[in-house]
């Protein structure tokens, strides 16, 4: 940790976001400093929780910087704790009323730049068109394939409005969290990651269904909701990312304990529903006859298996007669 008082001026006074962005920056050539709400202040806070004149920074005797409380009301926070007076280093974020700061010399050491991964190509109309096309391609979809009546254009309307409507929707509640907590809103991003996730996630239910009744393998529709808390999990992760692109590891820990809670509720409803762990009782994906690759059973391979089941029955019947 550097001292900031170990060097001398100038300085800079930075007022910090929640998320520790510098919000503003200004240059202090001498001190002291006075700091509050008032206009007569060397720094002028718009804060309604700072007092007129709430705190100054000085040198003390040691030679260090120190940020000083005048009396006020609500006084300065270190930490979570108050104090009249506070020894600043570089790192030292101070709050006075409702705003962050800190204070650093000229000389502050700064990380070593960071290389540039944001994808700027993968910004803006672009991929915000991409993804809503694509939202709007799988409503369609989705409107065709449920369609079992002629004249359904109004109804084609509505799906492709209420498809585009959510994209938006869920985008937007990205983009401003985005502002909120990147500096930028990055709403065509994320259209395309929402895109990209309904493309996932419908692709994933016509090729269950498609291998399921070819193969006769229920098992990819009987769980395919925890495919889908995946894929879900996996578009979140990608939507925080793109808000805040330093945590990956963070996130993707965040997005495993997501899935596996989302699978877990998942599983405890099917069986509180139907006392079995999966989604549905029988495939009810049906597609034309020549999908089909696995081999049919007749009627009579059926009743010999009916008939052998008959003898396990009998003896559990006699046992539960003698019990």
């Amino acid at each position: 940790m550097t001292d900031a008082a170990g060097m001398d001026g100038p300085w800079f006074v930075e007022l910090l976001a929640r998320n520790g962005d510098v919000l503003q920056r200004q240059r202090v050539d001498a001190l002291p400093l006075r700091i509050g709400r008032g206009y007569d202040n060397d720094l002028v806070l718009d804060d309604d929780y700072a007092a007129a004149r709430h705190a100054v920074l000085e040198r003390d005797d040691a030679g260090r910087l120190v940020l000083r409380d005048l009396g006020s009301r609500n006084g300065i926070v270190v930490a979570g704790r108050r104090r009249q007076h506070v020894a600043l280093s570089g790192d030292t974020v101070a709050r006075i009323g409702h705003t962050a700061l800190r204070v650093r010399a000229a000389g502050f050491p700064v990380p070593p730049e960071l290389p540039d991964r944001t994808l700027h190509a993968w910004e803006g109309a672009l991929p915000g068109a991409a993804g809503i096309a694509l939202a709007a391609a799988l409503a369609l979809l989705a409107g065709w394939l449920g369609d079992t009546q002629y004249d359904a254009a109004a109804r084609y309307v509505a799906a492709l409005a209420r498809g585009v409507g959510a994209a938006l929707l869920w985008s937007g509640a990205w983009a401003f969290a985005n502002r909120l907590f990147g500096r930028h809103a990055r709403l065509g991003r994320h259209l395309f990651i929402c895109g990209c996730g309904l493309a996932a996630l419908a692709g994933y239910a016509l090729l269950a269904g498609t291998l399921g009744y070819a193969f006769s393998f229920e098992g990819f529709t009987r769980h395919a909701s925890h495919v889908a808390t995946l894929l879900v999990a996996g578009t979140v992760y990608f939507h925080l990312c793109t808000i805040l692109p330093r945590a990956r590891l963070r996130h993707r820990l965040l997005c495993a304990g997501l899935a596996l809670l989302g699978s877990g509720l998942i599983l405890v409803a099917n069986v509180q529903r139907s006392g079995r762990l999966a989604d549905e009782l029988y495939m009810s994906v049906l597609l034309p006859p020549g999908v089909r690759l696995s081999r049919d059973r007749g009627v009579d391979e059926f009743m010999r298996d009916v008939e052998a089941m008959q003898a396990p029955l009998r003896r559990a019947r006699g046992q539960d007669d003698e019990d």
